[in-house]
């Protein structure tokens, strides 16, 4: 049983001895990228993260053996008041799933310069690289309770410039973090869905996607309910 002296290595040879065929055939279906999969679930992943606990050299090790369950490793043990821009750079130069880009987007806002990050990686034309900035917003709606509002809707900008990226893993995020920060307070509310009307009733097609379906979202009776 692992425990928190365990090296990379030992994590890397226990998650070798849980590799499923079955699991790597099902993750396809999700548009998963399993080139490098061994088959674990990310529950496992993350039960198997809380017994070895944190440890952020180990986690950088992990990440550069390029193994799919070996990098959400370090996502899920690494220590965001050690991660450096610079390794939150090089992580972003190899993400080439949206899932290992979700799950590193929660890691990256818990530093104290996630809104650089957003800046940096919305810029960057690479598709999971520009995915990143909006999963980031996405992912720091709600747990970032602190953060006033007038942060979240300082992304709206940026929001309106990217909503025309008609890639599959970038629009789905801009529309993402579009209703996110719709749903987050009456406050955000309001700016959220003038922006996503705006987007609805746009020439480009992708823009329109974003806003009709942000507008579906931001007008539903629950959720203005739950605003009021």
């Amino acid at each position: 049983m692992l425990d928190k002296n365990a090296s990379a290595q030992d994590i890397i040879y226990h998650l070798q001895t849980m590799t499923s065929q079955d699991a790597i055939d099902g993750m396809r279906r999700f548009a998963i990228i399993t080139d490098t999969a061994l088959g674990i679930s990310n529950p496992d992943l993350q039960k198997l993260a809380r017994q070895v606990g944190n440890n952020h050299q180990r986690a950088l090790q992990l990440w550069n053996s390029d193994i799919r369950e070996a990098r959400l490793m370090a996502i899920y043990t690494a220590d965001p008041t050690l991660l450096t821009q610079n390794e939150c750079l090089a992580w972003a130069g190899d993400f080439n799933s949206w899932e290992i880009v979700d799950a590193a987007a929660d890691l990256f806002t818990q530093t104290s310069f996630w809104k650089d990050l957003i800046d940096t990686f919305s810029a960057d034309d690479r598709e999971f690289v520009r995915r990143t900035a909006f999963a980031m917003i996405a992912g720091a709606t709600v747990p970032l309770k602190k953060e006033p509002d007038e942060t979240m809707l300082g992304f709206l900008p940026l929001i309106k410039t990217y909503a025309n990226d008609d890639r599959n893993f970038v629009c789905k995020a801009v529309n993402w973090a579009l209703r996110n920060i719709g749903k987050r307070s009456t406050n955000c509310h309001t700016p959220a869905l003038a922006l996503a009307q705006v987007l609805a009733d746009s020439k480009n097609k992708t823009e329109r996607w974003v806003g009709k379906d942000a507008v579906k979202q931001l007008t539903g009776e629950k959720l203005l309910a739950r605003l009021k």
